[in-house]
């Protein structure tokens, strides 16, 4: 649709009686369309790349992290055209078994280290293929991420502050943010597969106490928990990693010496996400503090607090955190309100490489990987395409 025909459009809509609302709507509708015919030509570059990345065996990247194999299927899956998901290709199908045969028998899906995080992850890749072929897999899967709640004081007590929340697994236990957002995230949409069933993986998560867990890694002077939460009003209602620390360090009162832990950007929206996951309402107060938050830190510079540590995480975590919440606006401190899912898609297609990749020059958390970082990327991309 060219600028003559929707000039044409807007002066029909003026003459039939609609007004300018009509006409708006118009501008606004050749606007979005214009916008998802770029993300859509982005996605496509990207997703073929990705496709050429996969190494003859089926795994993506590291076989020793079934999880950026996984990760990679997700982005394929959410491809516009649908045509990954509807008709796999044999390199996914290969990518389907390399899953499979990394599931051991106590139903986790992973290498040797990072079992939790490993699972949850192939979770959604093999969830997001919506084949009941794989149903009695993730049942196995789902059970064993149940069973990795940690409850490391008396029995059902709740009593230490990371209770209720997952860690990696295996050697390395401790509850944090990150594997517990992954883990409700693989929970919640393999629900169906367990309703009602009455089978032996049937066994459901303790939600009140994942819940209690992130309630303990919130900046919410509501809480009234045992870890200090910030004295600080730029990181009240954020999230940290754990009770305790902080990705982001911390802030220290010069008169008294308290120590607060500085909430961050991408532990946030993993807060939000994790509240959303567990059946929070977005009215509820602990998401509008946590709200509130991101909106006086909205930002596509950076991960707020961390800097360029995690950028691309942070875009994927803000992509699913906003949306499945359903919040359209972000608004700025001096109240002007912010298009997020616009601002991001334009972000990204600016950064994407013209191989059709995405990688991030910061290390941390593996982000100079170019398959993860593309498969963060495109899932995000794909959910704003689906929105606009």
């Amino acid at each position: 649709m060219n600028r003559i025909v929707v000039i044409l459009l807007c002066i029909a809509a003026l003459l039939s009686g609609q007004g300018l609302a009509s006409a708006q709507a118009v501008s606004d509708s050749q606007r979005n369309l214009s916008l998802k015919l770029e993300i859509e030509s982005t996605i496509a570059r990207g997703s073929n790349w990705l496709v050429n990345q996969q190494n003859k065996k089926g795994w993506w990247s590291n076989q020793e992290y079934p999880a950026i194999t996984a990760l990679a299927l997700t982005a394929l899956h959410g491809v516009p055209s649908g045509k990954y998901r509807q008709s796999p290709t044999d390199g996914m199908e290969r990518a389907y078994r390399f899953l499979l045969t990394n599931q051991k028998p106590d139903g986790g899906i992973y290498a040797e280290g990072y079992a939790n995080y490993n699972t949850a992850v192939s979770m959604m890749g093999l969830l997001t293929a919506g084949n009941s072929r794989f149903d009695e897999s993730l049942r196995k899967a789902r059970a064993y991420l149940v069973g990795s709640q940690n409850d490391f004081g008396e029995k059902g007590k709740l009593d230490t502050p990371v209770d209720g929340g997952v860690g990696y697994g295996r050697r390395y236990p401790h509850s944090d943010l990150n594997n517990t957002l992954i883990a409700l995230e693989a929970l919640h949409y393999s629900r169906h597969l367990v309703k009602d069933s009455g089978d032996a993986h049937g066994k459901d998560l303790d939600w009140k106490a994942a819940i209690r867990f992130l309630e303990n890694t919130q900046n919410s002077p509501a809480k009234g928990k045992s870890d200090p939460v910030s004295e600080f009003p730029e990181d009240q209602g954020g999230f940290y990693y754990y009770p305790g620390f902080s990705q982001a360090g911390a802030r220290t009162n010069s008169q008294t010496g308290r120590i607060s832990l500085r909430s961050y950007g991408s532990a946030s929206y993993a807060g939000m996400l994790s509240y959303v996951y567990a059946d929070l309402k977005k009215d509820d107060p602990r998401v509008q503090s946590v709200l509130t938050w991101l909106n006086a830190n909205f930002t596509l510079a950076e991960n707020p607090g961390m800097g360029p540590q995690g950028l691309y995480y942070y875009f994927q975590l803000m992509t699913k955190a906003l949306s499945t919440a359903g919040v359209n606006e972000l608004k700025t401190r001096d109240g002007q309100s912010i298009d997020w899912r616009r601002q991001l898609a334009l972000r990204l297609l600016n950064l994407q490489k013209r191989d059709g990749s995405w990688v991030n020059d910061n290390g941390r958390w593996m982000e100079t990987d170019p398959v993860l970082v593309t498969s963060y990327s495109l899932i995000a991309l794909e959910m704003i395409w689906r929105e606009l």
